[in-house]
């Protein structure tokens, strides 16, 4: 078994790494733009090497995780605030990062988080997206509701109803509130109907 230490960065990864069975050992640098990193690691499956690779939480490695899951290699993802208490050393370089993180996951004191799957990771971002939704539509909702109490109208939930709908036209035409109001009625007809699936 391969035990690969990374410290990812969204731009390239330092690795330090052991061959659990020969006692080999090094270290390098890998870039992701020219997918050095993604040719590495298919590289090391071709060889048919068992990978498992540990690195800190962080963001902006979803491709990085997809392409372990389908090299079918193990990843370990770790609590960052853990994994720097543990470092004796205070001192702070990408290779003493990558080689403190081999450390732990040899001597079995890595400290994993929980890692949603990539079904469950898909229906958190639908949900996320959707909720953004919603606010914008609430936000825009408002502002509506803003100015037609400016111009006199006060229908609550009424202005929203299909009769409502009528009583955008008490603003004048031409004026400013007109244009802002008809856009964004728009915008919220578009998000109600179209992206929530009201």
């Amino acid at each position: 078994m391969l035990i690969i230490g990374c410290d990812y960065h969204p731009s390239f990864q330092q690795i330090a790494w052991v061959d659990m069975e020969t006692g080999e050992c090094g270290e390098q640098q890998l870039q992701h733009s020219n997918r050095e990193a993604e040719k590495f690691y298919r590289d090391l499956k071709l060889k048919g090497a068992q990978v498992r690779l540990g690195m800190e939480a962080t963001g902006h490695a979803r491709w990085f995780e997809r392409l372990l899951a389908e090299l079918k290699d193990e990843l370990w993802v770790g609590d960052p605030a853990q994994i720097r208490a543990a470092r004796v050393r205070k001192q702070k370089t990408d290779r003493r990062d990558a080689g403190h993180i081999l450390k732990l996951m040899v001597e079995g004191r890595f400290p994993r988080v929980w890692v949603p799957s990539p079904e469950n990771r898909d229906l958190r971002q639908l949900l996320w997206h959707r909720h953004r939704l919603v606010q914008m539509r609430t936000r825009v909702m408002n502002q509506l509701q803003a100015i037609a109490l400016n111009e006199g109208v006060r229908r609550k939930k009424g202005l929203w109803e299909s009769t409502g709908a009528g009583a955008i036209g008490f603003v004048p035409a031409g004026s400013l509130s007109a244009e802002a109001l008809a856009r964004s009625a728009g915008v919220a007809g578009t998000a109600s109907t179209g992206a929530l699936g009201n």
